[in-house]
């Protein structure tokens, strides 16, 4: 149908991305047996899409957000700039608050799983097309202030394992190695290499650098505790 009856008629033209056949099929079977609705393109590759939708103008472009060649948050953000009026739904197998917040950023006005019901896929096609948004503007806003903080410095402590974790505590406690193999479970000769793997990522020779660095970082641990208690946290006489 071509632009001007569909507008006239109050159909929503729909465009599809998604790599699975049978995933692209059903949801176009799906939404073209609704009146108001007709699939007009598919496509199974970013790059595909990206050259279709705006050839094809659709109202809603539905983007699987993985692919095999990039991702619908990428295509979402180039056909935007590309198609005026357009609106994405990006559709995913798992729910990924990062990936909401790309989405967002790029532009998109709704983010559903795969999961969805049919009836629920063609009322977010339904409300995108008649210029809705199924993002919760305060979730957005969180999720977006959250990607853009500056990731966190890496503790001196970051290069070690669990079990690493563990026996440095332990060593810390004062504890030899014959004493944190009992509480581990483990034997004497393999705490011993569990040490000297610390030792080597926290760039130290001796065991008593360790139980330092230990005894420091607990310090500025309780001190964090304190001051986020503040004066007075237990009360008259506490």
């Amino acid at each position: 149908m071509p632009d001007r009856a569909r507008r006239a008629a109050g159909t929503t033209a729909v465009f599809l991305l998604d790599d699975h056949e049978v995933v692209r099929r059903g949801v176009a079977t799906l939404l073209d047996a609704e009146p108001d609705i007709e699939v007009v393109g598919e496509a199974a590759t970013a790059g595909e899409a990206m050259v279709r939708i705006p050839a094809e103008r659709p109202d809603v472009a539905v983007l699987d957000v993985r692919l095999p060649d990039g991702d619908g948050i990428t295509v979402c953000r180039e056909v935007l700039s590309r198609t005026p009026g357009l609106r994405c739904l990006m559709l995913t197998s798992f729910p990924d608050d990062e990936a909401l917040a790309q989405a967002v950023l790029a532009g998109a006005s709704g983010y559903v799983l795969k999961q969805v019901r049919g009836v629920d896929l063609v009322g977010a096609v339904r409300t995108l097309g008649r210029g809705g948004t199924l993002v919760d503007p305060a979730r957005a806003r969180r999720l977006v202030a959250r990607l853009r903080e500056p990731a966190p410095e890496a503790g001196p402590l970051a290069a070690l394992t669990p079990q690493e974790h563990r026996v440095l505590d332990l060593v810390g406690e004062g504890l030899t190695n014959r004493e944190i193999g009992e509480h581990l479970g483990l034997a004497e000769k393999t705490v011993k290499n569990y040490m000297s793997n610390v030792l080597a990522k926290l760039d130290m020779t001796r065991r008593t650098q360790a139980a330092a660095l230990v005894a420091t970082l607990k310090a500025r641990q309780d001190d964090a505790s304190a001051g986020r208690r503040g004066p007075g946290a237990f009360g008259p006489g506490g």
